[in-house]
C-alpha cells in the first residue's frame, strides 16, 4: 500500500488527510494519506525516503515550502519561478517539486466571481504561500501588489522574484480593492491589530486560512459590510492537483467535497 503524506510545522489544523483519504477510496486507490510535524534537521532523512520510496509523495506546508528544494531533482517551472514547493513527486528516480498553490488559488479568486484586473491588493505576511498568490496575481493583471510583513526584511526579500512589488511598513495601510491575510495569525483565534475603520467601500477580505473557517481577520471584515472569503476553496483545488499529479486521476469536487470539510 502507497503512504502519502503531507509535511509541516505545526500541522495539526491540516485537513489534507481527511480530504486526500476521501478522494483515495472514492477512486479505489490502495494508498493511505497522513500528516506529520517534522522539524528542519528531519526534512533531508524524510525526503530521501520518498527517493527510496519508502514514502510515495507529500505535500508540503509551512514552513518548509523553500526548505525542501535543495534536496529535489527538479522543479516545476512554477516552483522555479516562485521557489516554492507544495507537491513532491517521485518519476524514474527523480524527485520533483511542483507549485499547485497557484493554479489552486487562482481557482478559487475566479469561483468568487471577482475580477483581479486592473485592482490593487495588500497582501499581509510574506512566507509559505505568498510568492504564489503574487505569480497568480500577476497572471491576472492586478494593477498593483503590495506586501506587509511583520519582519520587513523577508518582504524585501521578494523582490528578487517580483521586483515590481510595493513594501508597506507593518501596521500601515494602503488603498486596496482586496486585502489578503497569508500570516499564520488567526490558527489560533489572534486578532490582526490593523485599523480597517475607514476603507471606503467594496473591498474583498480573503484569507488562506481555511481551518478556523471564519478568521477573526474575516469577522473584522465582515462587521465592516465587506465581502468576505477563506481559503477552503483554495485548499481543496490546490489538493486536487497534486491528487491529480500522484494517482493521475482528477477527483471529483461537489458540494460533498466541502461538506466533509466544513464538519471537521
Amino acid at each position: 500500500m502507497k503512504k502519502y503524506l503531507v509535511i509541516g510545522n505545526p500541522i495539526d489544523h491540516s485537513l489534507s488527510p481527511k480530504l486526500q483519504n476521501w478522494w483515495l477510496k472514492e477512486n479505489n486507490i490502495d494508498a493511505t494519506y497522513d500528516k506529520i510535524k517534522l522539524e528542519v534537521h528531519e526534512i533531508q532523512k524524510f525526503i530521501q525516503e520518498i527517493k527510496e520510496q519508502k514514502i510515495a509523495g507529500c505535500n508540503v506546508t509551512v514552513p518548509f515550502k523553500k526548505t525542501v528544494i535543495p534536496f529535489l531533482n527538479r522543479l516545476s517551472p512554477e516552483a522555479e519561478q516562485t521557489q516554492s514547493v507544495n507537491t513532491i513527486t517521485y518519476d524514474n528516480g527523480d524527485l520533483v517539486g511542483h507549485n499547485t498553490d497557484i493554479a489552486g488559488f487562482d481557482c478559487a479568486i475566479k469561483k468568487l466571481d471577482f475580477n483581479v484586473e486592473g485592482k490593487k491588493v495588500l497582501i499581509l505576511g510574506a512566507g509559505g504561500v505568498v510568492p504564489s498568490i503574487i505569480f497568480a496575481l500577476q497572471k491576472m493583471n492586478a494593477q498593483e501588489i503590495t506586501i506587509s510583513n511583520r519582519t520587513k526584511e523577508k518582504a524585501e526579500n521578494l523582490r528578487v522574484l517580483f521586483n515590481n512589488i510595493k513594501i508597506l511598513e507593518w501596521g500601515d495601510l494602503t488603498d486596496f480593492h482586496m486585502i489578503i491575510n497569508a500570516t499564520s495569525l488567526g490558527l489560533n483565534n489572534e486578532i490582526i491589530d490593523l485599523d480597517f475603520s475607514s476603507l471606503g467601500q467594496d473591498k474583498l477580505f480573503y484569507d488562506v486560512i481555511y481551518n478556523p473557517q471564519e478568521t477573526q481577520f474575516l469577522k473584522m471584515g465582515k462587521q465592516l459590510g465587506y465581502k468576505t472569503e477563506n481559503g477552503k476553496t483554495m485548499f481543496v483545488y490546490q489538493a486536487l492537483k497534486a491528487f491529480k499529479l500522484w494517482h493521475k486521476i482528477e477527483p471529483k469536487v461537489n458540494t460533498d467535497t466541502f461538506k466533509l470539510l466544513d464538519d471537521d
